[in-house]
């Protein structure tokens, strides 16, 4: 391990930028594809639990209308008309009574099919075995009519489901009609209700899934009347109540959704090609893997190109040191062609500035070798460690200029909002100014700060006309304009509103700051100044501008808080009228 920190010590600076780029876009990169990865994870859950879901809800609804399905044929088996007329039927003894009473009832019988869409047919088969037939009619199989009638023997007035089959793809609901007179029944048999159901319609209503929905009771299928698999393949695999899986059928991956009703005990099944529903999120995986790539392998050569660059022109300013070194000032003032088109970044004006100072050493080596040369040396140091506000102000003012050419009106707005506050921040103006230009300063704190927080920020100003050439101490409003965003904007992500107006008392003339944040204790200032509370800001704070107002006016002025906690806080300049 200590030989490797000492061969890492001993690389050159090209080398270790070029590394250290490598490991952070490495470590950025495993990052990125590892919350990438457990972010799609956490979409294919909730896009597996919707599914289930809407699953749920188609199959509750399609239960609801089979539920009321089930309604109508008691409806049907209630229905007074139907009972007399059936009554009539089984007590008549003439041919031709029982032919009128039969066309009556089927009168009737349509009255209930053709208000009711979701059927196919309907069958009643009265006492005398005599079957009457409405809706889309087919023939019913002897066989399966005489197991549908001992089913509803059995039920003793109950509805009783006969799921679909090769002869009859319709899911089918019977029950006994049984003679009741007013609210009493004499269980009479008068006959048996036979409804063909019309699942496709059914489903086509009220399923909501995507791909295709199965329905079977156990072995039997309901619905549809030709799966594209065999269900038995898979209700091994299903458990006893809400899911999804994935299931490779015919070579193909699909995925299933299941709902197992808890009422009737069927199974409802969403069965979807999984590349068909995923697709858009496997190529959005695939996308962003190759693009993480792309980004990590330019990033590495950027890096490299960017350490090289950096690195050159150092060389080339030893190489020069080396010789000024030795003495040889005029070789050392040459630039070489590597370093003839410098940038005039850091780098370049360090070479500037080396090229100056050996111009400066060699001329006062000639003057006066020794004790001009100690002067110089200090100059260069000194030079070292100024900092030129004016080279701040150009800066952005070519920031400006540069911005309104590219037509960045915001960008070109909030640099010169800038420059304004910094050029009347280090100002050596009159340390009292009027209102109108603290208000300035204010305004542009405002312009940049509306870039930040955009909507969030809602800033008014309402100061009258009559109070702009008030006095008032440079750097008074801004620090708590600051303030106020600091503890009431920031934390929240709901819009702060933030008031700043002026009014006249009595005595004094006041300037009130004004916002709906969280609020402060009315006694901050009292336990700031006692040291008992510390603020996490790094600006002009309360305490500096109430003993500036202090010193300006008086005691009798300065700044009040008036803030409950959770109610916003209002603080208060307390100026001379």
């Amino acid at each position: 391990m200590q030989r490797w920190i000492t061969v890492y010590r001993n690389m050159k600076i090209r080398n270790k930028l070029s590394l250290l780029i490598a490991l952070i876009v490495a470590m950025t990169f495993t990052f990125a594809v590892i919350v990438q990865q457990y972010a799609f994870s956490i979409y294919d859950e909730q896009l597996y639990l919707k599914s289930s879901q809407v699953l749920h809800l188609s199959s509750s609804a399609i239960e609801s209308e089979l539920e009321r399905i089930e309604q109508l044929s008691f409806n049907i088996i209630t229905d007074t008309q139907i009972q007399n007329i059936l009554r009539s039927i089984s007590s008549s003894d003439s041919d031709y009574d029982r032919l009128i009473l039969r066309q009556q009832l089927v009168d009737r019988l349509l009255n209930y099919v053709g208000s009711e869409p979701m059927l196919h047919s309907m069958h009643l088969i009265d006492a005398y075995d005599k079957q009457h037939d409405v809706g889309s009619v087919i023939p019913i199989q002897s066989a399966r009519r005489e197991h549908i009638l001992q089913l509803a023997g059995e039920a003793d007035g109950e509805a009783r489901w006969l799921y679909p089959d090769q002869q009859d793809s319709a899911l089918v609901l019977t029950r006994e009609i049984r003679s009741y007179t007013g609210t009493l029944f004499d269980l009479q048999y008068l006959g048996t209700i036979i409804i063909r159901i019309n699942m496709d319609k059914i489903v086509r209503k009220s399923a909501a899934v995507e791909g295709d929905l199965i329905v079977t009771a156990g072995s039997d299928v309901i619905y549809p009347e030709t799966p594209h698999f065999e269900p038995a393949l898979i209700q091994s695999s299903l458990s006893s109540g809400n899911g999804y899986l994935t299931r490779e059928l015919n070579g193909q991956t699909y995925f299933i959704a299941h709902n197992r009703s808890i009422d009737t005990g069927w199974t409802y099944m969403n069965v979807t090609p999984f590349n068909q529903t995923f697709k858009q999120i496997i190529f959005i995986k695939e996308l962003v893997i190759i693009v993480f790539t792309v980004i990590f392998a330019v990033a590495i050569l950027l890096g490299i190109r960017f350490s090289r660059g950096l690195t050159r022109p150092i060389d080339s300013l030893i190489a020069r040191m080396k010789l000024a070194e030795k003495g040889n000032f005029a070789e050392a003032n040459v630039l070489t062609q590597d370093t003839a088109t410098v940038a005039m970044d850091e780098l370049g004006l360090l070479h500037r500035t080396f090229r100056l100072m050996v111009e400066r050493i060699n001329a006062l080596i000639t003057e006066n070798y020794a004790n001009r040369l100690l002067v110089k040396e200090t100059e260069f140091k000194a030079l070292q460690a100024q900092i030129n506000p004016h080279f701040l102000y150009n800066t952005l003012e070519s920031v400006n200029w540069l911005a309104k050419m590219n037509k960045q009106r915001q960008i070109s707005d909030m640099v010169q909002a800038l420059a304004y506050l910094l050029r009347h921040s280090v100002s050596l103006k009159e340390p009292i100014l009027t209102l109108a230009e603290e208000l300035e300063l204010v305004k542009h704190y405002v312009i940049i700060q509306k870039f930040r927080f955009d909507d969030r920020l809602q800033f008014r100003l309402d100061v009258p006309e009559e109070h702009l050439q008030r006095k008032i101490p440079k750097l008074t409003l801004q620090p708590l304009l600051e303030n106020a965003i600091h503890y009431a904007l920031e934390p929240s992500l709901e819009p702060c509103h933030i008031c700043l107006y002026s009014l006249e008392t009595e005595n004094e003339f006041r300037v009130i700051m004004e916002d709906d944040g969280p609020g402060m204790a009315p006694d901050t200032i009292d336990l700031l100044r006692k040291g008992s509370i510390s603020t996490g800001g790094n600006g002009i704070g309360l305490v500096n501008i109430d003993e500036r107002i202090k010193l300006a006016f008086g005691d009798r002025y300065g700044l009040m808080i008036d803030s409950q906690p959770g109610a916003g806080t209002r603080i208060i300049l307390s100026l001379p009228k």
